[in-house]
């Protein structure tokens, strides 16, 4: 749920470039000065003094500030990953093992339970991941250096009052680097304002509790707007010599206007008998799927403002559903690898002698280092992308 921004590399010279003494130092200045600030702001001193002190400073919190994956992937590669096999067969389990408890939910708030199970998968793996950063390191990194300090010192100040309220233990409390943390991300200021007690043990624990978490993500996503019974949108074809320029989230249009210009569903679906407002999206281009969606894609989209993001969780949504996935192929001829493929090409890298750490699926900088130098070796573009071609050529022994 972090507003995405572009970030200057201020930490490194603000800190002293090269050195991490200067740099600490800096930030223990900062957090004394913060103390009244938080205290005004309804932090306890003792949850403070008794969890800021020796906080360390975190210099790649800024680096990752500048690389969220959102941005930086072609939407397949992203979504390879994201709408795999292994998610789908996993989010379907979850559907069964949770079903008393989705279903309370779903009456409660009015979200169906395939799209709150998305968001599970997509944001933590269904609790698998959830992030190895300390949290109160990372956030007390991001409120002292770089941009958008005001905006992490609230955060900060979040999560110290949801720590002294008792709803979170400090111990061992990590999460992403930028602060989101549970099983569904939430950022400490929309936990404190959004989350919910789903088990009814007088705690929102959206950390150790699956109820707390679904439940919480059910309401987080009523409130910002979902409607019941109403579908995120569809996959559409459309007519030849299509003005493409109509596309955008925020151009809303009736729906009769858009199927009126023949837009079809991809599925052969009849359409809504209602004017409900609609938006057509192209995120590959007139080349690639189109969707029209409606108000509830805007709500998954306030919960992290990407729309690669947005579209893996409603993508996702509907293979849970059991939906056949997308008709229109999407405009490459080298599509992204899904989690098992990654392991795959790990294990390849490994084989060929290079040191990656851990067989997991996940392409940290060691991995990504071993594919630059395999593609130089193929004369391939170093850029560091696990592409099929390179998992192909690996596999043929090239």
């Amino acid at each position: 749920m972090l507003p995405l921004a572009t970030v200057l590399f201020a930490f490194a010279t603000a800190a002293g470039a090269g050195d991490p003494d200067a740099g600490q130092g800096r930030l223990d200045r900062c957090l004394a000065e913060l103390r009244p600030l938080a205290l005004a702001r309804g932090v306890s001193a003792a949850t403070w003094d008794a969890h800021m002190p020796g906080r360390r400073q975190d210099p790649e919190v800024q680096r990752a500030l500048d690389r969220q994956p959102e941005f930086e992937l072609p939407i397949w590669d992203y979504l390879a990953a994201l709408v795999d096999e292994e998610r789908i067969a996993d989010g379907q389990a979850r559907l069964l093992e949770h079903a008393g408890l989705l279903a309370r939910m779903e009456a409660e708030h009015g979200v169906d339970a395939a799209t709150v199970v998305a968001v599970w998968g997509v944001e933590s793996d269904y609790g698998r991941v959830t992030g190895r950063k300390p949290l109160l390191d990372s956030l007390a990194t991001l409120s002292c250096a770089g941009r958008r300090q005001a905006f992490f010192r609230g955060e900060l100040f979040a999560l110290l009052a949801l720590i002294g309220r008792g709803d979170l233990d400090a111990e061992d409390l990590t999460g992403s680097w930028a602060g989101a943390f549970g099983q569904t991300q939430f950022m400490p200021s929309t936990y404190a304002r959004v989350a919910v007690d789903g088990d009814g043990d007088g705690r929102r624990d959206l950390v150790g509790s699956v109820a707390d978490a679904l439940a919480s993500t059910a309401h987080y996503l009523r409130r910002a707007g979902w409607q019941p019974g109403q579908a995120w949108g569809h996959e559409v074809l459309l007519p030849e010599g299509f003005d493409t320029s109509l596309q955008g989230r925020r151009q809303r249009r009736p729906l009769s206007y858009w199927t009126d210009r023949g837009l079809r569903r991809a599925d052969g679906g009849d359409w809504p008998k209602d004017e409900r407002k609609a938006a057509l999206l192209l995120p590959a281009g007139p080349q690639g799927p189109a969707f029209l969606v409606f108000r509830n894609y805007d709500a998954i989209f306030s919960y992290n403002a990407a729309e690669s993001y947005a579209l893996a969780i409603a993508l996702l949504s509907d293979h849970l559903r059991g939906g056949a996935g997308l008709r229109m192929p999407w405009p490459t001829d080298d599509p992204g690898l899904s989690r098992a493929q990654r392991r795959e090409l790990q294990a390849l890298l490994i084989t060929r002698g290079h040191d990656i750490g851990e067989v997991d699926g996940l392409l940290g900088e060691r991995s990504r280092r071993a594919i630059r130098a395999e593609q130089a070796r193929l004369g391939l573009e170093p850029d560091g992308k696990a592409a099929r071609s390179l998992l192909e050529a690996l596999r043929r022994g090239d």
